[in-house]
Protein backbone atom coordinates (compact mmCIF):
# COMPACT_ATOMS: atom_id res chain seq x y z
CA UNK A 1 0.00 0.00 0.00
CA UNK A 2 1.12 3.65 -0.67
CA UNK A 3 2.95 5.43 1.95
CA UNK A 4 -0.06 7.99 3.70
CA UNK A 5 0.07 11.64 2.88
CA UNK A 6 1.21 13.91 5.86
CA UNK A 7 -2.08 15.37 6.70
CA UNK A 8 -2.71 18.96 6.26
CA UNK A 9 -2.77 20.97 9.13
CA UNK A 10 -6.72 22.23 10.84
CA UNK A 11 -7.56 25.44 9.10
CA UNK A 12 -7.89 28.07 11.13
CA UNK A 13 -11.01 29.20 13.06
CA UNK A 14 -12.92 31.96 11.54
CA UNK A 15 -15.37 32.22 13.59
CA UNK A 16 -15.68 33.31 17.21
CA UNK A 17 -17.87 30.28 18.65
CA UNK A 18 -16.70 27.41 19.89
CA UNK A 19 -16.87 24.75 17.29
CA UNK A 20 -14.39 21.06 17.02
CA UNK A 21 -13.05 20.69 13.70
CA UNK A 22 -13.36 17.73 12.04
CA UNK A 23 -9.80 15.23 11.91
CA UNK A 24 -7.64 16.90 9.14
CA UNK A 25 -8.56 15.29 5.76
CA UNK A 26 -11.78 13.84 6.46
CA UNK A 27 -14.32 16.86 5.45
CA UNK A 28 -17.56 15.85 7.19
CA UNK A 29 -19.89 15.15 4.15
CA UNK A 30 -23.03 17.24 5.73
CA UNK A 31 -21.00 20.33 5.43
CA UNK A 32 -21.29 22.10 2.27
CA UNK A 33 -18.14 23.36 0.57
CA UNK A 34 -17.09 26.90 0.99
CA UNK A 35 -17.95 29.38 -1.55
CA UNK A 36 -20.98 27.97 -3.21
CA UNK A 37 -23.87 29.71 -2.33
CA UNK A 38 -25.99 28.83 -4.84
CA UNK A 39 -26.21 25.79 -6.58
CA UNK A 40 -25.54 26.43 -10.28
CA UNK A 41 -21.98 28.20 -9.61
CA UNK A 42 -19.69 24.96 -10.72
CA UNK A 43 -18.83 25.34 -14.25
CA UNK A 44 -16.33 23.08 -16.45
CA UNK A 45 -14.23 24.15 -19.25
CA UNK A 46 -13.85 22.72 -23.07
CA UNK A 47 -10.89 20.33 -22.31
CA UNK A 48 -13.07 18.92 -18.37
CA UNK A 49 -16.16 18.79 -20.50
CA UNK A 50 -14.19 16.33 -22.99
CA UNK A 51 -12.28 14.46 -20.49
CA UNK A 52 -16.18 13.83 -18.51
CA UNK A 53 -17.87 12.94 -21.72
CA UNK A 54 -14.77 9.98 -22.17
CA UNK A 55 -15.18 9.15 -18.45
CA UNK A 56 -18.76 8.90 -18.34
CA UNK A 57 -19.23 7.33 -21.74
CA UNK A 58 -17.26 4.41 -20.99
CA UNK A 59 -19.54 4.00 -17.68
CA UNK A 60 -22.94 4.49 -19.51
CA UNK A 61 -21.32 1.61 -21.83
CA UNK A 62 -20.80 -0.33 -18.58
CA UNK A 63 -24.43 0.46 -17.42
CA UNK A 64 -25.67 -0.76 -21.07
CA UNK A 65 -24.46 -3.81 -20.67
CA UNK A 66 -25.95 -4.97 -17.54
CA UNK A 67 -29.55 -4.53 -19.13
CA UNK A 68 -29.28 -4.79 -22.70
CA UNK A 69 -29.11 -8.16 -23.67
CA UNK A 70 -31.12 -9.47 -20.75
CA UNK A 71 -34.51 -8.82 -22.96
CA UNK A 72 -32.60 -10.94 -25.89
CA UNK A 73 -31.90 -14.04 -23.86
CA UNK A 74 -34.62 -16.56 -25.14
CA UNK A 75 -33.83 -15.41 -28.83
CA UNK A 76 -29.93 -15.93 -28.19
CA UNK A 77 -30.87 -19.09 -26.53
CA UNK A 78 -32.74 -20.60 -29.70
CA UNK A 79 -29.85 -19.33 -32.28
CA UNK A 80 -26.96 -20.41 -30.35
CA UNK A 81 -29.03 -23.54 -28.64
CA UNK A 82 -28.52 -22.63 -25.64
CA UNK A 83 -31.10 -24.35 -22.74
CA UNK A 84 -32.71 -22.45 -20.42
CA UNK A 85 -29.99 -23.30 -17.66
CA UNK A 86 -27.46 -22.52 -19.93
CA UNK A 87 -29.01 -18.78 -19.94
CA UNK A 88 -28.16 -18.11 -16.77
CA UNK A 89 -24.38 -17.75 -17.50
CA UNK A 90 -25.04 -15.20 -20.37
CA UNK A 91 -25.48 -13.22 -17.01
CA UNK A 92 -23.66 -14.94 -14.88
CA UNK A 93 -20.27 -15.04 -16.82
CA UNK A 94 -20.35 -11.08 -16.76
CA UNK A 95 -21.26 -10.52 -13.40
CA UNK A 96 -18.19 -12.92 -11.79
CA UNK A 97 -15.40 -11.01 -12.96
CA UNK A 98 -16.60 -7.33 -13.26
CA UNK A 99 -17.68 -7.89 -9.36
CA UNK A 100 -14.80 -10.10 -8.45
CA UNK A 101 -12.38 -8.00 -9.82
CA UNK A 102 -13.28 -4.51 -8.80
CA UNK A 103 -11.34 -4.02 -6.01
CA UNK A 104 -7.89 -5.40 -7.14
CA UNK A 105 -8.34 -3.40 -10.42
CA UNK A 106 -8.74 -0.52 -8.78
CA UNK A 107 -5.41 -0.94 -6.43
CA UNK A 108 -3.52 -2.22 -9.62
CA UNK A 109 -4.62 1.51 -11.14
CA UNK A 110 -3.12 3.17 -7.63
CA UNK A 111 0.19 1.40 -7.91
CA UNK A 112 0.50 1.53 -11.55
CA UNK A 113 -1.35 4.31 -13.71
CA UNK A 114 -4.77 4.39 -13.52
CA UNK A 115 -5.07 5.65 -17.35
CA UNK A 116 -3.18 2.76 -18.15
CA UNK A 117 -5.74 0.45 -16.73
CA UNK A 118 -8.65 2.33 -18.13
CA UNK A 119 -7.30 2.39 -21.93
CA UNK A 120 -6.26 -1.76 -21.07
CA UNK A 121 -9.88 -2.12 -20.01
CA UNK A 122 -11.78 -0.19 -22.33
CA UNK A 123 -9.45 -1.86 -25.44
CA UNK A 124 -10.58 -5.23 -23.90
CA UNK A 125 -14.65 -4.56 -23.37
CA UNK A 126 -14.50 -3.84 -27.18
CA UNK A 127 -12.81 -6.56 -28.43
CA UNK A 128 -14.68 -8.62 -25.88
CA UNK A 129 -17.59 -7.33 -27.46
CA UNK A 130 -16.78 -7.87 -31.21
CA UNK A 131 -16.21 -11.72 -30.14
CA UNK A 132 -20.13 -11.83 -28.59
CA UNK A 133 -20.92 -10.25 -31.69
CA UNK A 134 -19.86 -12.70 -33.92
CA UNK A 135 -20.40 -15.35 -31.30
CA UNK A 136 -20.68 -18.98 -33.07
CA UNK A 137 -21.57 -21.16 -30.25
CA UNK A 138 -21.91 -21.20 -26.71
CA UNK A 139 -18.66 -21.73 -25.58
CA UNK A 140 -17.07 -18.23 -27.85
CA UNK A 141 -20.20 -16.36 -26.46
CA UNK A 142 -19.44 -17.13 -22.87
CA UNK A 143 -15.80 -16.32 -23.13
CA UNK A 144 -17.01 -13.15 -24.71
CA UNK A 145 -19.07 -11.78 -21.61
CA UNK A 146 -16.77 -13.66 -19.35
CA UNK A 147 -13.89 -10.94 -21.10
CA UNK A 148 -16.63 -7.94 -21.14
CA UNK A 149 -16.59 -8.57 -17.65
CA UNK A 150 -13.00 -8.18 -16.82
CA UNK A 151 -13.23 -5.25 -18.93
CA UNK A 152 -15.61 -3.52 -17.08
CA UNK A 153 -13.95 -4.34 -13.81
CA UNK A 154 -11.03 -2.48 -14.96
CA UNK A 155 -12.87 0.34 -16.44
CA UNK A 156 -15.41 1.17 -13.59
CA UNK A 157 -13.00 1.91 -10.57
CA UNK A 158 -10.19 3.40 -12.71
CA UNK A 159 -12.45 6.01 -14.66
CA UNK A 160 -14.30 7.38 -11.23
CA UNK A 161 -10.99 7.46 -10.01
CA UNK A 162 -9.56 9.40 -12.95
CA UNK A 163 -12.99 11.48 -11.97
CA UNK A 164 -12.33 11.87 -8.15
CA UNK A 165 -8.92 13.12 -9.27
CA UNK A 166 -9.66 15.31 -12.27
CA UNK A 167 -11.84 17.13 -10.25
CA UNK A 168 -11.44 18.16 -7.20
CA UNK A 169 -13.70 18.28 -4.21
CA UNK A 170 -16.16 20.53 -4.29
CA UNK A 171 -18.83 21.58 -6.50
CA UNK A 172 -16.93 20.34 -9.55
CA UNK A 173 -16.73 17.08 -8.64
CA UNK A 174 -20.36 16.65 -7.06
CA UNK A 175 -21.80 17.84 -10.33
CA UNK A 176 -19.38 15.67 -12.27
CA UNK A 177 -20.47 12.65 -10.02
CA UNK A 178 -24.21 13.82 -10.69
CA UNK A 179 -23.76 13.43 -14.57
CA UNK A 180 -21.91 9.99 -14.07
CA UNK A 181 -24.60 8.62 -11.43
CA UNK A 182 -26.89 9.57 -14.09
CA UNK A 183 -25.85 8.33 -17.00
CA UNK A 184 -25.28 5.45 -14.61
CA UNK A 185 -29.02 5.08 -14.20
CA UNK A 186 -29.81 6.14 -17.88
CA UNK A 187 -27.79 3.51 -19.42
CA UNK A 188 -29.25 0.53 -17.20
CA UNK A 189 -32.77 1.70 -18.14
CA UNK A 190 -32.41 2.15 -21.79
CA UNK A 191 -30.44 -1.22 -22.20
CA UNK A 192 -34.50 -2.27 -20.41
CA UNK A 193 -36.43 -0.57 -23.01
CA UNK A 194 -34.12 -0.94 -26.05
CA UNK A 195 -32.73 -4.09 -25.68
CA UNK A 196 -35.86 -5.31 -26.77
CA UNK A 197 -36.17 -3.14 -29.64
CA UNK A 198 -32.92 -4.06 -31.02
CA UNK A 199 -33.76 -7.68 -31.07
CA UNK A 200 -36.90 -7.33 -33.07
CA UNK A 201 -35.54 -4.77 -35.50
CA UNK A 202 -31.99 -6.43 -35.91
CA UNK A 203 -31.50 -9.54 -33.83
CA UNK A 204 -29.66 -10.18 -30.76
CA UNK A 205 -26.22 -9.94 -31.81
CA UNK A 206 -26.95 -5.75 -32.40
CA UNK A 207 -27.46 -5.64 -28.46
CA UNK A 208 -23.43 -6.72 -28.58
CA UNK A 209 -22.64 -4.97 -31.47
CA UNK A 210 -23.84 -1.61 -30.35
CA UNK A 211 -21.42 -2.33 -27.07
CA UNK A 212 -18.73 -2.94 -29.75
CA UNK A 213 -19.54 0.86 -31.33
CA UNK A 214 -19.15 2.72 -28.36
CA UNK A 215 -15.32 1.57 -27.26
CA UNK A 216 -14.49 2.44 -30.60
CA UNK A 217 -15.72 5.75 -30.63
CA UNK A 218 -14.58 6.51 -27.13
CA UNK A 219 -11.36 4.26 -26.49
CA UNK A 220 -9.42 6.50 -29.78
CA UNK A 221 -10.77 9.77 -27.40
CA UNK A 222 -9.46 8.85 -24.33
CA UNK A 223 -5.65 8.79 -24.74
CA UNK A 224 -4.94 12.64 -25.77
CA UNK A 225 -7.35 13.64 -22.96
CA UNK A 226 -6.56 11.96 -19.89
CA UNK A 227 -3.51 12.37 -17.88
CA UNK A 228 -1.89 9.32 -16.03
CA UNK A 229 -2.45 9.32 -12.18
CA UNK A 230 0.76 9.83 -10.71
CA UNK A 231 2.53 6.77 -9.45
CA UNK A 232 3.22 6.86 -5.56
CA UNK A 233 6.86 4.58 -4.65
CA UNK A 234 6.66 1.55 -5.52
CA UNK A 235 5.12 -1.00 -2.83
CA UNK A 236 4.38 -4.67 -3.45
CA UNK A 237 1.14 -5.68 -4.25
CA UNK A 238 -0.29 -7.34 -1.57
CA UNK A 239 -0.83 -10.62 -3.08
CA UNK A 240 -2.56 -12.87 -0.19
CA UNK A 241 -4.84 -9.81 0.42
CA UNK A 242 -5.57 -9.93 -3.49
CA UNK A 243 -6.32 -13.72 -3.53
CA UNK A 244 -8.64 -13.78 -0.53
CA UNK A 245 -10.98 -10.45 -1.70
CA UNK A 246 -11.04 -11.54 -5.41
CA UNK A 247 -12.11 -14.98 -4.39
CA UNK A 248 -14.05 -13.94 -1.77
CA UNK A 249 -16.27 -11.80 -4.28
CA UNK A 250 -16.29 -14.23 -7.02
CA UNK A 251 -18.10 -17.08 -4.71
CA UNK A 252 -20.04 -14.66 -2.98
CA UNK A 253 -21.28 -13.31 -6.30
CA UNK A 254 -21.74 -16.78 -7.90
CA UNK A 255 -23.47 -18.21 -4.80
CA UNK A 256 -26.57 -15.36 -4.95
CA UNK A 257 -26.75 -15.34 -8.82
CA UNK A 258 -27.25 -19.11 -8.67
CA UNK A 259 -30.03 -18.64 -5.99
CA UNK A 260 -31.64 -16.21 -7.49
CA UNK A 261 -32.39 -18.53 -10.36
CA UNK A 262 -32.29 -22.34 -8.17
CA UNK A 263 -32.57 -20.91 -4.74
CA UNK A 264 -30.45 -21.34 -1.57
CA UNK A 265 -30.77 -25.05 -1.26
CA UNK A 266 -29.13 -26.11 -4.62
CA UNK A 267 -25.51 -27.66 -3.97
CA UNK A 268 -23.76 -24.92 -5.65
CA UNK A 269 -25.02 -22.20 -3.08
CA UNK A 270 -24.50 -24.31 -0.54
CA UNK A 271 -20.62 -24.81 -1.89
CA UNK A 272 -19.99 -21.10 -2.83
CA UNK A 273 -21.90 -19.06 -0.51
CA UNK A 274 -19.84 -20.40 2.96
CA UNK A 275 -16.53 -20.26 1.00
CA UNK A 276 -17.18 -16.52 0.00
CA UNK A 277 -17.82 -15.76 3.66
CA UNK A 278 -15.09 -17.83 4.75
CA UNK A 279 -12.36 -16.22 2.39
CA UNK A 280 -13.72 -11.99 3.08
CA UNK A 281 -13.43 -13.27 7.12
CA UNK A 282 -9.30 -14.57 6.09
CA UNK A 283 -9.08 -11.30 3.85
CA UNK A 284 -10.52 -9.14 7.05
CA UNK A 285 -7.39 -11.17 9.01
CA UNK A 286 -4.98 -10.86 6.48
CA UNK A 287 -4.95 -7.38 5.79
CA UNK A 288 -4.76 -6.77 10.03
CA UNK A 289 -1.20 -7.72 9.87
CA UNK A 290 0.23 -6.80 6.32
CA UNK A 291 2.45 -3.97 6.38
CA UNK A 292 1.31 -2.92 2.98
CA UNK A 293 -2.32 -4.08 2.58
CA UNK A 294 -4.72 -4.17 0.06
CA UNK A 295 -7.43 -2.41 1.95
CA UNK A 296 -6.42 -0.46 4.47
CA UNK A 297 -8.99 -1.06 7.51
CA UNK A 298 -8.36 1.99 8.75
CA UNK A 299 -9.86 3.32 5.59
CA UNK A 300 -12.81 0.89 6.19
CA UNK A 301 -12.98 2.37 9.62
CA UNK A 302 -13.89 6.13 8.27
CA UNK A 303 -17.51 6.99 9.23
CA UNK A 304 -17.74 8.69 5.71
CA UNK A 305 -16.55 5.40 3.87
CA UNK A 306 -17.88 2.62 6.04
CA UNK A 307 -21.56 4.35 6.21
CA UNK A 308 -21.27 5.36 2.29
CA UNK A 309 -20.91 2.45 1.07
CA UNK A 310 -24.04 1.22 3.72
CA UNK A 311 -26.27 3.92 2.02
CA UNK A 312 -24.84 2.74 -2.00
CA UNK A 313 -25.31 -1.37 -0.81
CA UNK A 314 -29.09 -0.43 0.53
CA UNK A 315 -29.99 1.65 -2.42
CA UNK A 316 -28.82 -0.68 -5.17
CA UNK A 317 -30.07 -3.99 -3.25
CA UNK A 318 -33.09 -2.38 -2.25
CA UNK A 319 -33.79 -0.65 -6.06
CA UNK A 320 -33.45 -3.78 -8.08
CA UNK A 321 -35.69 -5.72 -6.18
CA UNK A 322 -38.44 -3.40 -6.65
CA UNK A 323 -38.02 -3.62 -10.36
CA UNK A 324 -37.61 -7.10 -10.43
CA UNK A 325 -40.55 -7.63 -8.83
CA UNK A 326 -42.79 -5.36 -10.57
CA UNK A 327 -41.58 -6.36 -13.48
CA UNK A 328 -43.03 -9.73 -12.41
CA UNK A 329 -46.26 -8.15 -11.30
CA UNK A 330 -46.87 -5.65 -14.63
CA UNK A 331 -46.87 -9.23 -16.96
CA UNK A 332 -48.27 -11.98 -14.59
CA UNK A 333 -50.81 -10.17 -12.56
CA UNK A 334 -51.71 -6.93 -15.05
CA UNK A 335 -50.76 -8.88 -18.35
CA UNK A 336 -48.84 -5.93 -19.67
CA UNK A 337 -46.62 -7.24 -22.64
CA UNK A 338 -42.94 -6.82 -22.28
CA UNK A 339 -43.05 -3.88 -24.44
CA UNK A 340 -45.46 -2.16 -22.27
CA UNK A 341 -43.54 -3.24 -19.40
CA UNK A 342 -40.52 -1.43 -20.52
CA UNK A 343 -42.07 1.28 -21.22
CA UNK A 344 -43.66 1.57 -17.57
CA UNK A 345 -39.74 1.71 -16.60
CA UNK A 346 -39.10 4.35 -18.92
CA UNK A 347 -41.06 6.64 -16.99
CA UNK A 348 -38.72 5.60 -14.18
CA UNK A 349 -35.51 6.29 -16.26
CA UNK A 350 -36.86 10.02 -17.22
CA UNK A 351 -37.06 11.06 -13.74
CA UNK A 352 -33.96 9.48 -12.57
CA UNK A 353 -32.25 11.61 -15.73
CA UNK A 354 -33.61 14.54 -14.06
CA UNK A 355 -32.89 14.17 -10.37
CA UNK A 356 -29.34 13.24 -11.48
CA UNK A 357 -29.31 16.93 -13.47
CA UNK A 358 -29.73 18.45 -9.97
CA UNK A 359 -28.32 16.01 -7.15
CA UNK A 360 -24.66 17.02 -7.63
CA UNK A 361 -25.40 20.62 -7.23
CA UNK A 362 -27.83 20.08 -4.10
CA UNK A 363 -25.07 18.02 -2.49
CA UNK A 364 -23.04 20.77 -3.06
CA UNK A 365 -25.67 23.18 -1.17
CA UNK A 366 -27.12 21.16 1.75
CA UNK A 367 -24.21 18.43 1.70
CA UNK A 368 -24.00 15.04 1.60
CA UNK A 369 -25.17 13.79 4.55
CA UNK A 370 -28.68 15.27 4.05
CA UNK A 371 -29.20 14.32 0.91
CA UNK A 372 -27.89 10.83 1.05
CA UNK A 373 -30.56 10.51 3.98
CA UNK A 374 -33.29 12.70 2.64
CA UNK A 375 -32.85 10.74 -0.87
CA UNK A 376 -32.70 7.52 1.10
CA UNK A 377 -36.19 8.71 2.90
CA UNK A 378 -37.71 9.40 -0.26
CA UNK A 379 -37.21 6.26 -1.56
CA UNK A 380 -38.58 4.48 1.33
CA UNK A 381 -41.21 6.12 1.80
CA UNK A 382 -42.31 6.19 -1.92
CA UNK A 383 -41.73 2.28 -2.08
CA UNK A 384 -44.60 1.99 1.25
CA UNK A 385 -47.07 4.03 -1.71
CA UNK A 386 -47.47 -0.03 -3.67
CA UNK A 387 -49.00 -1.12 -1.06
CA UNK A 388 -52.15 0.60 -2.51
CA UNK A 389 -51.84 -2.08 -5.47
CA UNK A 390 -54.16 -3.49 -7.06
CA UNK A 391 -55.91 -5.70 -9.68
CA UNK A 392 -57.51 -2.31 -11.41
CA UNK A 393 -55.63 -0.31 -14.07
CA UNK A 394 -55.65 2.36 -12.02
CA UNK A 395 -52.78 0.58 -9.82
CA UNK A 396 -50.28 0.41 -12.80
CA UNK A 397 -50.09 4.28 -12.67
CA UNK A 398 -49.60 3.95 -9.17
CA UNK A 399 -46.98 1.62 -9.63
CA UNK A 400 -45.26 3.05 -12.61
CA UNK A 401 -45.54 6.41 -10.80
CA UNK A 402 -44.42 5.02 -7.60
CA UNK A 403 -40.95 3.46 -8.69
CA UNK A 404 -40.14 6.75 -10.72
CA UNK A 405 -39.90 8.62 -7.83
CA UNK A 406 -37.83 6.21 -5.88
CA UNK A 407 -35.86 5.86 -8.63
CA UNK A 408 -35.43 9.78 -8.07
CA UNK A 409 -34.66 9.48 -4.32
CA UNK A 410 -32.32 6.38 -5.54
CA UNK A 411 -30.53 8.01 -7.79
CA UNK A 412 -29.82 10.76 -5.01
CA UNK A 413 -28.49 8.68 -3.33
CA UNK A 414 -26.02 7.18 -5.53
CA UNK A 415 -24.37 10.45 -5.93
CA UNK A 416 -23.82 11.73 -2.40
CA UNK A 417 -22.75 7.88 -1.52
CA UNK A 418 -20.18 8.36 -3.99
CA UNK A 419 -19.38 11.72 -2.58
CA UNK A 420 -19.46 10.53 1.15
CA UNK A 421 -17.17 7.62 0.43
CA UNK A 422 -14.53 9.02 -1.23
CA UNK A 423 -14.63 12.37 0.88
CA UNK A 424 -10.88 13.52 2.42
CA UNK A 425 -9.41 9.94 0.80
CA UNK A 426 -5.93 11.16 -0.46
CA UNK A 427 -5.52 11.06 -4.15
CA UNK A 428 -2.96 8.02 -3.68
CA UNK A 429 -5.81 5.85 -2.39
CA UNK A 430 -8.53 6.61 -4.62
CA UNK A 431 -8.66 3.59 -7.11
CA UNK A 432 -9.12 1.62 -4.10
CA UNK A 433 -11.96 4.12 -2.76
CA UNK A 434 -13.98 3.69 -5.89
CA UNK A 435 -13.04 0.15 -5.98
CA UNK A 436 -14.94 0.41 -2.89
CA UNK A 437 -17.69 2.50 -4.30
CA UNK A 438 -18.48 0.43 -7.54
CA UNK A 439 -18.08 -3.28 -5.48
CA UNK A 440 -20.93 -1.81 -3.10
CA UNK A 441 -23.19 -1.51 -6.33
CA UNK A 442 -22.04 -4.78 -8.03
CA UNK A 443 -22.84 -6.46 -4.78
CA UNK A 444 -25.84 -4.52 -4.26
CA UNK A 445 -27.56 -5.49 -7.46
CA UNK A 446 -26.68 -9.12 -6.88
CA UNK A 447 -28.40 -9.79 -3.03
CA UNK A 448 -31.02 -7.83 -3.43
CA UNK A 449 -33.13 -9.98 -5.62
CA UNK A 450 -31.94 -13.79 -4.04
CA UNK A 451 -32.49 -12.28 -0.75
CA UNK A 452 -36.23 -10.89 -1.02
CA UNK A 453 -37.19 -11.77 -4.84
CA UNK A 454 -38.29 -15.47 -3.22
CA UNK A 455 -40.22 -13.92 -1.17
CA UNK A 456 -42.87 -12.53 -3.81
CA UNK A 457 -42.69 -16.29 -5.81
CA UNK A 458 -43.25 -18.70 -3.00
CA UNK A 459 -45.49 -16.27 -0.75
CA UNK A 460 -49.01 -18.45 0.26
CA UNK A 461 -51.17 -15.71 -0.97
CA UNK A 462 -49.54 -15.98 -4.46
CA UNK A 463 -47.55 -13.10 -6.31
CA UNK A 464 -49.68 -9.90 -5.48
CA UNK A 465 -49.35 -10.92 -1.40
CA UNK A 466 -45.59 -11.68 -2.44
CA UNK A 467 -45.28 -8.10 -3.95
CA UNK A 468 -46.80 -6.77 -0.78
CA UNK A 469 -44.43 -8.49 1.34
CA UNK A 470 -41.36 -7.61 -0.35
CA UNK A 471 -42.60 -4.06 -0.55
CA UNK A 472 -42.76 -3.81 3.41
CA UNK A 473 -39.56 -5.57 4.10
CA UNK A 474 -37.63 -2.91 1.48
CA UNK A 475 -38.76 0.09 3.04
CA UNK A 476 -38.39 -1.11 6.48
CA UNK A 477 -34.71 -1.79 5.44
CA UNK A 478 -34.32 1.63 3.45
CA UNK A 479 -35.69 3.57 6.33
CA UNK A 480 -33.58 1.69 8.41
CA UNK A 481 -30.33 2.33 6.79
CA UNK A 482 -31.48 6.35 6.82
CA UNK A 483 -31.69 6.38 10.59
CA UNK A 484 -28.59 4.42 10.98
CA UNK A 485 -26.53 6.51 8.46
CA UNK A 486 -28.11 9.60 10.12
CA UNK A 487 -26.99 8.64 13.46
CA UNK A 488 -23.71 7.09 12.96
CA UNK A 489 -22.39 10.25 10.76
CA UNK A 490 -24.18 12.93 12.70
CA UNK A 491 -22.01 11.23 15.96
CA UNK A 492 -19.02 11.68 13.18
CA UNK A 493 -19.33 15.14 13.11
CA UNK A 494 -19.99 16.22 16.88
Amino acid sequence: MTTELPAAPPPAKTSPEPRQEPRPGTPHPDTPHPGTPRPGAPRFGARDALVLFVLCAAQFMVALDFSVLNVALPVLGRDLGMGDSALQWAVTAFALPSGGFLLLSGRLGDLHGRRRLFLGGLALFGAASLLATLAWNPASFLAGRALQGLGAAMIVPTGMALLTTTFPEGPRRDRALGISGTLLSLGFTLGMVGGGTLTDLLGWRSTMGLLTLFAVLVLPLAPGLLSESRVPARTRLDLPGAFTVTGGLLALIYALSTAAERGFGHPDVLVALPLGLVLLALFVRVESRTAHPLVSLRMLRRPTVAFGNLGGLVTFSMMSTIVFVLTLWFQEVQHLSAFRTGLAFGVQGVLSVLAGLVAGRTVSRFGARRVLVGSLLLQGLTTLALLGLGPGAASVWLATGAVAVASAGHLGVIVSYGVTATSGVPNAEQGLATGLVTSTQQVGLTVGIPLLGVLATTAAGGLSSGVRLVVVVDACVVLAAAALIAVGLRARRS
